[in-house]
């Protein structure tokens, strides 16, 4: 190897952070952050890190003090001479604001790709993110990983039979075809199309496919308020479908979503990553680990090696 490796975390998500270093061998690095007392952040490392291929662990979800802090630590690592810098995002905040999709916005996912850069970021290390597309947004390297590669294995041994996959929304229709084409020949795909008369609010106008008597797998990118998530998933209950289960790589779960989501008697159980932490345990969301895939994503990185096999499954 050229140089040492160190993974560090940020405060947003430390728990994936440390089954990343446990995945890899290692422990993380000692840094401290504080919030002086009229809430501005300082950053130091412990120890040395000139030299060093360093990963910084840390998901942007809300507050965006997340996203300040990370360009602290990419700054403070770049002043003390590390080698190469990655930026580990296992859930990339604000990739939705990718487009002016109406006058006088901010297309604030360039912004934050712009950041991070800037700040000194040789890399960026996430996972499935909004739109794919956001790799361009980048001028640096963006390694795209996929949740599907890890949860296609959990879904499978639930043993479920007549199953098809629904996506929540046209947009997501790849990555539903993703699963479906993962769970083998004979899976169809169910598309429920859907309008949002504003932010977080959805409005189920027709379910494109069959589902009666199915088992239906409900695939979605990230549950935000969950409002959207319940009403595809009773819909497709009152067409006549035998269960509902929904996949889902972001928990971002704002507001009430977490009550929205236990009290549905519609679904019967839903898989969320860790890239997102969540608050407590909940009797029908079971968690499901994506840090061994970000761990061989750093080691393969580190060594110079190609990660494209981490996501051949999903690929043609």
């Amino acid at each position: 190897m050229n140089s040492e490796v160190k993974i560090v975390a940020g405060r947003s998500n430390r728990a994936i952070a440390e089954r990343i270093a446990r995945a890899t061998h290692r422990e993380l690095a000692e840094v401290t952050i504080r919030n002086f007392s009229d809430g501005e952040l300082w950053v130091k490392y412990e120890e040395n890190v000139r030299g060093v291929d360093l990963y910084i662990v840390q998901s942007l979800h809300a507050p965006s003090d997340n996203l300040f802090e990370l360009l602290l630590l990419i700054d403070a690592a770049k002043r003390a001479s590390a080698r190469r810098i990655t930026a580990v995002i296992p859930y990339l905040g604000y990739a939705r604001q990718d487009r002016k999709d109406q006058p006088r916005v901010a297309i604030t996912a360039k912004l934050v790709a712009n950041l991070l850069t800037q700040a000194g970021a040789n890399r960026v290390i996430t996972m499935d993110m909004h739109t794919p597309q956001l790799q361009g947004f980048f001028d640096i390297p963006v390694d795209h990983l996929y949740a599907s590669t890890i949860s296609i294995d959990v879904i499978k041994g639930l043993g479920l039979t007549n199953v098809a996959v629904a996506s929540p929304d046209v947009g997501g229709v790849k990555n539903a075809r993703t699963y479906a084409k993962m769970l083998g020949d004979g899976v169809d795909l169910v598309v429920v199309d859907k309008r949002r008369p504003k932010h977080n609010v959805a409005e189920v106008m027709n379910i494109i496919g069959d589902v009666a008597g199915k088992n239906i797998l409900v695939v979605d990118d990230l549950i935000d308020t969950g409002s959207t998530f319940v009403k595809c998933a009773e819909a497709i209950k009152d067409r006549g479908a035998a269960s509902v289960v929904g996949v889902c790589t972001h928990p971002v779960f704002s507001g009430e979503a977490v009550e929205l989501i236990s009290s549905s008697e519609a679904i019967s159980k839903l898989f969320v990553t860790d890239t997102i932490p969540l608050r407590d345990h909940y009797p029908n969301i079971e968690v499901i680990s994506v840090a061994p895939l970000f761990a061989e994503a750093i080691v393969r990185t580190h060594e110079n090696q190609s990660i494209s096999s981490l996501f051949e499954k999903i690929e043609g």
